[in-house]
């Protein structure tokens, strides 16, 4: 008879059964192939060397970590499917993995149904409470706060919002929309484009003839490394028509050439260059393990240090009490020292406190920071929609 039918028997002898013969088992739930695999396999890098590093100190407790691996190739679909191996068959305590909100969301009631734990390294929209992910990315607050008011100082007052046509940018652009008109600027266009979008001429003509004093781009995968490359084509300048993303990175600059990258914008909360002994051992090792003409960027550097948050949450635990809702309850609060500096899960809403920058792109393909939030921030999933809260309890109206 399978357990999988009587909840409360599952949860009674789940603990027993997530520790034994010395280990543990964890999901690493990452795209290796199709379309997203060019940013997913460098989040499966960092998650590969976090566990490493972690067994090679002598585990947790002793226990050692055991990662079970699975492609979900690019799909939704194959997400989800992959997501209930690992929990049912697999029994792994805990599943790291996902970059784009769609395969999040695909495999959200597979945790919440199981009662397991999905840890999600990604920055996105927010607009999300879940009891069962542990959320290490930014969300917009964390993002456009600092930077949208830097930047209207800076450049001035008419944008041009210009995103991927999916729910990111379009919540994204929300909360700009927001921030802008408390500012007094302006929205002159608002456009979308299809995902894998790659002929960005008649775009390229309305910047010229619009010319907006920025350029708010949420355009996604290889679509921006085509929009840059057509810019830079274009003879556009972004000493006076930049560029501003939330999403371009070192690793979609590596994609499109350090020079068609330079002089553009991005907001985060790490970029490779950030100096502090945390991320120069994080960049010295990833380089080590995977290659030393690799990158780091804002969304591996999440996959790396959530491990350590697992791994602090559960050496709190006695070997008999671990499983996934334990470990939800002992990671609240839990802070630690990565490679963007001191982060937090906030306790109410599974959320982390990050530490915002502001990064212009140089020809070498790295960022300057230019500036930096002065204390870490709080996370507000909400932050578009201030008559709702994500709290303990779940979902409140305020």
């Amino acid at each position: 008879m399978s357990l999988v039918g009587f909840p409360h028997i599952w949860s009674k002898n789940s603990s027993l059964a997530f520790a034994q013969d010395g280990e543990i088992k964890v999901g690493v739930l990452f795209s290796l192939t199709g379309t997203t695999a060019i940013i997913e396999e460098s989040l499966n890098k960092a998650t590969l060397m976090a566990i490493e590093e972690i067994n090679a100190n002598g585990g947790i407790n002793g226990l050692k970590i055991t990662p079970v691996v699975e492609d979900p190739a690019s799909d939704p679909a194959t997400f989800a499917e992959k997501a209930r191996k690992l929990v049912l068959s697999d029994r792994c305590v805990s599943v790291f993995g996902s970059y784009t909100s769609a395969s999040r969301k695909a495999v959200l009631p597979v945790f919440e149904k199981q009662e397991n734990l999905f840890w999600y390294p990604t920055l996105y929209e927010g607009r999300e409470c879940s009891k069962n992910v542990i959320y290490t990315g930014a969300v917009p607050n964390q993002q456009q706060d600092d930077f949208i008011p830097w930047l209207v100082e800076k450049f001035g007052k008419r944008w041009y919002l210009i995103g991927s046509n999916y729910i990111y940018p379009k919540e994204e652009n929300n909360y700009c929309k927001k921030l802008l008109e408390g500012l007094g600027a302006e929205v002159i266009a608002e456009e979308y484009v299809p995902l894998g979008h790659s002929e960005f001429s008649s775009v390229i003509n309305k910047f010229r003839s619009e010319k907006p004093n920025v350029i708010f781009s949420t355009v996604v995968g290889d679509s921006v490394v085509a929009l840059h490359r057509q810019y830079r084509a274009a003879g556009l300048d972004p000493a006076t028509m930049p560029m501003a993303s939330l999403t371009t990175s070192e690793n979609e600059v590596a994609a499109m050439g350090g020079d068609a990258a330079a002089g553009h914008f991005t907001s985060a909360p790490y970029f490779m260059v950030f100096d502090s002994p945390e991320n120069q051992r994080f960049v010295e090792a990833y380089r080590s393990r995977w290659g030393g003409d690799k990158v780091t960027h804002f969304v591996s550097e999440s996959a790396y240090f959530q491990i350590h948050l697992f791994k602090q949450a559960v050496a709190k635990l006695a070997a008999s009490d671990i499983g996934p809702l334990a470990i939800r309850e002992a990671v609240k609060g839990e802070e630690y020292k990565a490679p963007q500096g001191l982060v937090k899960v906030e306790p109410e809403n599974l959320h982390c406190w990050l530490r915002p920058k502001i990064g212009q792109c140089k020809p070498d393909g790295q960022f300057e920071i230019l500036t930096q939030s002065a204390d870490w921030l709080e996370p507000n999933p909400y932050s578009a929609y201030p008559n709702q809260k994500c709290t303990a309890e779940g979902l409140k109206e305020v």
